[in-house]
């Protein structure tokens, strides 16, 4: 409820209260309302001029207001237009942007054409006149090979344009053409001059290599012809210079080479007078041994080449002189290759091919002078050690990223290996139709064993970086054969303990080699390890029985006796054992003596004989000590005490 509602409810229940007329009171609010309405209309009589002058006001206001609001929609037009001609000026300024930008593309393509279609003077002028080696020229001839390109292009396109330059850069092109060829011709005959160094006029082609790749790709003629005329040229230069030293290095072989009577099994029956002539190799035990031989497979296999003409009182065997010849090929054939895929610009196939041409008939002669050498070879060693320089110049070939001498390594090889493995199977069959019976019995190392060990040891320690399953197998073939002789040599023997000695003196020479030539753990080592300690304990055993012999049987006889629990037949024993321990205990010493002095008188070896000494020394104390276990007390009393035996074997203990 209102405020002025709650004054007329208060006066209604005042009215009410009172007791008031209601249409007396009416009356009267009726009388007031018409006073009120008489004043306020005197009040806007009176202000009716101003009233009037008010409604006179707003009319002109909203008059101007008319007019503003026309000008402002006079603006708003205008903006609209000023807004749409902004826009058709950005179009408008973009179309001209991109115009400029085409006719700028169009201007540098335009100006790059004219400038490759012109052909200025002094592009003229140097092709003409100045020497092909000066720089200007090189310039000059790059810009006229890109010409004579786009010229061809055109051309592709028939473009008239091209018609007006074509004539003069045929002409420029071949001037320079002549030029070109006249110079590399002059460089390839440089060579043909006797004694040039021909890497230096190599070196000068190499700096101009883009005279002969301007000349293929404009006249592949005349590219074949200079080619073909290098091909030529170097073929027979090398040809002649490979046959020559070839020649003179053939002079420096050892005049007495090895021959078929130079078979491993074979007695050196040859007799030598006084005048007749020898060589180191000539000489059996080198025949088989490596010596120094191997060192042209490690420091001599990149040393400088042989020089004839300068050693001309030295002899060689013939895989120093294969090595020579070889490093003199792969020096050259290396440089040439890489030279001919340079300049000539050829790979794979194509550089195969360019280079068998220049090269083939050399390696053809290289081949052809080791089958004849290879057809009567019978020095195992040296086939192999050709075979081994072979493996090692492929490989320095392919670090010199060169293969295409692969298939020349590979043709020597098959040269080669046939009559490696047919020498070396006479050298075994040699040995298998060996007599024992023609050679002198001793006990002592065999010629043939340290032949065999001087062998393998060589053929095993050349084959270790390239190792080869037949050269395995023909080793194993060699050693079983050679085993079976060191056995059929010690039956002509009579006694047991001289064949053992030969036995061990034999097995302790290879090992001794074989240990000293190559690694301790090759197969080779092992095998004959295993069998010189086969031997050694039997062969301690032998010697200990006529000094020992009735204690080891006793020792042997009691252990069998109480693992079958005979213990009254074991008793039995003591009798027996007194008279060991009486007999053991006068000759103790005597028998330390004479086992020294046996096995120092058996063994050339002072090392073998004081390893077998010490062996049958420590198995006399351990049979001692098993002899000591197995007596009665009273026995025991006896005996000589342990510690007086050891002070004794001390002093037979060696330095060796």
């Amino acid at each position: 409820m209102s405020s002025s509602d709650q004054i007329e409810d208060d006066e209604v229940q005042e009215i009410l209260k009172t007791g008031t007329d209601l249409r007396q009171y009416s009356a009267q609010i009726e009388k007031e309302f018409k006073e009120v309405e008489n004043r306020s209309i005197e009040d806007y009589i009176k202000e009716s001029q101003n009233i009037a002058n008010l409604h006179n006001q707003i009319g002109d206001t909203s008059t101007i207001l008319e007019r503003m609001e026309s000008m402002l929609m006079d603006i708003q037009d205008a903006l609209n237009n000023i807004s749409t001609e902004i826009t058709t000026l950005q179009k408008k300024s973009v179309s001209m942007s991109v115009q400029l930008t085409n006719r700028q593309s169009v201007r540098a393509q335009l100006s790059q054409f004219i400038e490759d279609m012109a052909v200025p003077e002094e592009m003229i002028t140097t092709i003409m006149d100045t020497a092909v080696t000066e720089k200007e020229f090189v310039t000059h001839l790059n810009e006229l090979n890109h010409k004579l390109s786009l010229m061809k292009e055109l051309n592709f396109k028939e473009s008239k344009s091209s018609q007006d330059v074509s004539d003069v850069l045929q002409k420029l092109k071949i001037k320079a053409m002549s030029k070109l060829r006249v110079y590399l011709m002059e460089q390839i005959y440089k060579f043909r001059k006797p004694m040039t160094n021909y890497q230096i006029p190599q070196n000068a082609m190499l700096k101009f290599k883009f005279f002969f790749e301007f000349i293929l790709s404009n006249e592949r003629i005349v590219a074949q012809e200079i080619c073909n005329e290098y091909i030529d040229t170097m073929g027979k230069i090398y040809y002649s210079y490979f046959k020559s030293y070839s020649t003179r290095l053939a002079a420096l072989k050892f005049e007495e080479a090895v021959s078929k009577d130079d078979l491993m099994g074979l007695e050196d029956t040859v007799t030598r007078s006084i005048f007749s002539k020898t060589s180191s190799l000539k000489n059996k035990s080198t025949v088989f041994s490596i010596g120094d031989r191997g060192d042209v497979l490690n420091q001599q296999l990149e040393a400088p080449i042989i020089v004839p003409h300068a050693q001309q009182k030295i002899r060689y065997p013939y895989e120093s002189l294969f090595r020579s010849e070889q490093y003199a090929l792969v020096d050259n054939a290396c440089r040439e290759y890489l030279f001919v895929t340079e300049f000539f610009i050829v790979r794979g196939a194509q550089a195969q091919e360019l280079f068998n041409q220049i090269m083939g008939k050399t390696m053809a002669l290289l081949i052809k002078n080791l089958e004849t050498y290879v057809q009567d070879c019978y020095d195992t060693i040296a086939l192999f050690l050709c075979i081994q320089l072979c493996l090692r110049y492929q490989l320095m070939c392919h670090k010199r990223c060169v293969p295409a001498l692969d298939r020349y390594w590979d043709n020597l090889q098959a040269v080669i290996w046939p009559r490696f493995e047919h020498v070396f199977r006479m050298n075994i069959q040699s040995i298998q139709e060996c007599d024992p019976t023609k050679f002198p019995k001793e006990t002592g190392p065999h010629y043939i064993t340290r032949r065999y060990a001087e062998f393998s040891a060589a053929i095993v320690g050349i084959s270790e970086n390239f190792p080869n399953e037949l050269v395995s197998h023909l080793l194993l073939e060699l050693q079983e054969e050679v085993k079976c002789f060191m056995l059929r040599m010690a039956a002509i023997f009579t006694t047991r303990k001289e064949q053992l000695i030969y036995l061990i003196n034999n097995y302790d020479l290879v090992l001794g080699v074989l240990m000293e030539r190559t690694r301790d753990n090759s197969k080779e080592a092992e095998a004959f390890r295993e069998l010189l300690s086969t031997r050694s304990s039997e062969y301690v055993e032998e010697i200990l029985a006529p000094h020992l012999g009735g204690i080891i049987q006793y020792v042997k006889d009691c252990e069998q006796m109480l693992e079958k629990e005979q213990t009254e037949e074991f008793k039995r024993q003591e009798r027996r054992s007194l008279q060991l321990v009486a007999n053991f205990s006068a000759n103790w010493k005597k028998s330390l003596e004479e086992l020294n002095r046996e096995v120092f008188l058996s063994f050339p070896s002072l090392v073998t004989g004081s390893q077998l000494l010490q062996l049958a020394l420590a198995q006399l104390v351990q049979y001692y000590h098993k002899f000591y276990k197995l007596l009665t007390p009273s026995a025991r009393a006896q005996l000589v005490n342990i510690h007086v035996i050891m002070i004794e074997i001390k002093k037979y203990k060696s330095n060796y």
